[in-house]
């Protein structure tokens, strides 16, 4: 029987369950063997990281020949124009060639923000804004390069979807086993993530005083 995991990847974790240097893994938030991550979301990126141990599933989710749809919230410097904005649907040409049409929209930053460890750095002159982008293919480090080729470099990139599966209810370091459709798989639960006594709640947005 599959087992489908979805994980709130914090910033800074690695998306591996080992690394020779002793950086933070999977491991520090997945205690489950013979699950692998279904692609890439890089260690100074945060979110939605799909773990499985069915070679087929993960294909299906990383793999861009099945284009499933992973949406991003992008916290950018400036304020995009709706040309650039344009730009992006349109697909830009990267170094490694033009990009697939996207989905791209301004968006208020989130509620359900948490803060991130380390903040943000902050250019007290320049501010920012937060976008939705939503791709079919999944380049290295596609979503920053996309964003710098319009002229708004990303500060802070977040996964919000993979195809219809979401971060709601997750809470950095936290996960949740899922059903697979199609197929028999245990019932949903939530495993919450390591935090010392009296830090266990979700922390409310609150403004940085630094930005990166």
């Amino acid at each position: 029987m599959p087992r489908l995991i979805l994980l709130n990847k914090p910033y800074g974790v690695l998306p591996q369950f080992t690394d020779e240097q002793g950086r933070p893994t999977l491991a520090d938030h997945v205690p489950v063997k013979g699950v692998y991550a279904a692609g890439r979301l890089d260690r100074d990126s945060e979110g939605l990281l799909a773990l499985s141990d069915d070679g087929a599933l993960i294909a299906r989710i990383a793999s861009p020949k099945h284009k499933l749809p992973k949406t991003y919230w992008v916290q950018v410097e400036g304020v995009p124009t709706e040309e650039a904005l344009q730009r992006l649907r349109d697909g830009v040409t990267l170094n490694d060639g033009p990009t697939l049409p996207a989905e791209a929209r301004r968006m208020e930053e989130p509620d359900s923000l948490w803060p991130r460890d380390p903040p943000v750095r902050f250019r007290a002159a320049i501010p920012t804004s937060w976008i939705a982008l939503t791709l079919k293919e999944g380049r290295n480090r596609q979503v920053r390069r996309m964003t710098a080729a319009v002229g708004f470099p990303t500060l802070r990139l977040i996964r919000w979807s993979i195809g219809d599966w979401t971060l709601d209810g997750l809470v950095p370091g936290q996960w949740r086993e899922v059903t697979v459709p199609g197929r028999e798989t245990p019932k949903a639960s939530l495993h919450r993530p390591k935090a010392p006594p009296g830090n266990t709640k979700a922390k409310r947005p609150r403004s940085q005083g630094n930005r990166t």
